[in-house]
């Protein structure tokens, strides 16, 4: 029996988290105009709220990533649920854009709390040959839930506006308890003993980018950001970019986003797994970034309602095989710092989130190609860049680091 069958129940559990966690997210799409007149929001002020959830996460997250190695993973999973649960309640009860902006905060703080300790614990619980279905696994939920998330969000509010919030508040609170009772922690007492007992060095986060720049796995975080930055830029845009070039319908922009993003769920759940060890981590990962980067500047040309299916779907199906592709890489070589490693992967991911949609607002109010073609040369100077990479990606420890530090 695999070691990843012996876990399955917690991978289930961390299954439900994550899901419900970015389903949370995904909530405050269908709603948001609602809300945006019920309280006096402007567009500024929207943007400014999406961006505050990322920068949380980005300034959290590799602190968040450090107390799992040195307090364990089940402990900061839980707490994130509750985070997550009290954040969503308080955007329910919300009455005013500050309280709106706290209760994003709250999410942030969730999202950097929950990210880095399930992809650390899933590191902890699967074998070096299962890393890549279990990081696919997770990757499948947090898209399930971007997924069902507007549509739950949107069925939901027929009951009420603030109705979608308490039962993802309700929910999350509900995964919480089953998290604390159930959930076994997967890094052993001997082993957070030993990580808080190392000397630390108290890092600011650009401390923290400067120590990922020199690390090993510097060019798999570079990725991590890329992808991001370019698929907020694709995806923040769209609905504009279809609808002023080609009068799309908010029912044609639902399906394309929708369809293509199951497509991509479904992959990473099955057969994900099987790419991976089939071709290894760096082919995927050159092949996601060409064919992302051409799709997107194809979708300048394709002009068919049927060819815009084609490579919306081709893009996302490229970049849902990248990101876990990405993570799987990262760690596999990240030996002992798998919680450190996580947590950068969640900062650069929110560095992306942060800085894609601020430039392609920008670009696009400068001319309605810009956003596409900007996202589309930077995934492909990634990938030239990262085929000059000369570093090997082999598995390392952090003992293993120490060691050709000393010279030894």
């Amino acid at each position: 029996m695999s070691i990843l069958t012996r876990n399955r129940g917690a991978m289930l559990l961390l299954m439900l988290n994550i899901f419900l966690a970015f389903m949370g997210i995904g909530l405050v799409v269908p709603v948001l105009p609602k809300f945006i007149s019920e309280l006096g929001m402007n567009g500024s002020s929207m943007g400014l709220m999406v961006a505050a959830f990322a920068l949380t996460q980005l300034l959290l997250s590799p602190l968040s990533g450090k107390w799992s190695d040195r307090y364990g993973r089940k402990k900061l999973i839980v707490f994130g649920m509750i985070v997550f649960m009290l954040s969503e309640l308080v955007f329910g009860l919300a009455s005013s854009v500050p309280i709106l902006f706290v209760a994003r905060i709250m999410g942030g703080v969730g999202a950097a709390l929950l990210t880095p300790s399930i992809m650390a614990y899933v590191a902890d619980v699967t074998s070096f040959e299962e890393r890549g279905k279990g990081m696919g696994m997770i990757n499948a939920a947090i898209n399930t839930g971007f997924i069902i998330g507007p549509g739950i969000g949107g069925l939901l509010a027929t009951y009420g506006i603030r109705i979608p919030f308490f039962a993802a508040a309700g929910a999350a609170g509900i995964a919480a308890v089953l998290s604390w009772l159930v959930l076994p922690e997967s890094l052993s007492k001997e082993k957070q003993q030993y990580n808080r007992e190392l000397p630390r060095q108290r890092e600011n986060l650009l401390q923290q980018f400067a120590k990922s720049y020199r690390s090993p796995y510097f060019m798999g975080l570079l990725i991590v950001f890329v992808v991001a930055f370019g698929l907020a830029n694709f995806e923040t845009v769209f609905g504009l970019f279809v609808d002023h070039k080609y009068g799309f319908t908010p029912m044609d922009i639902a399906i394309i986003i929708t369809t293509g993003s199951i497509l991509g769920a479904v992959v990473q759940a099955t057969i994900f797994g099987w790419i991976i060890n089939r071709f290894g981590e760096k082919k995927v990962i050159h092949s996601c970034l060409a064919v992302g980067g051409l799709f997107i500047f194809l979708t300048l040309f394709a002009e068919k309602y049927a060819m815009i299916m084609i490579t919306t779907f081709i893009i996302f199906l490229a970049m849902d095989i990248l990101r876990p592709a990405v993570s799987t890489s990262l760690s596999r070589q990240a030996g002992d710092e798998q919680g450190f490693v996580a947590g950068m992967n969640s900062s650069y991911t929110s560095l992306g989130n942060v800085i894609g949609p601020l430039i392609a607002g920008v670009l696009f109010d400068v001319h309605i190609n810009m956003p596409y073609m900007v996202a589309a040369i930077a995934l492909l100077l990634c990938l030239v860049l990262s085929l000059r990479s000369k570093q090997a990606g082999e598995p390392r420890s952090t003992t293993h680091v120490a060691e050709q530090r000393r010279g030894g």
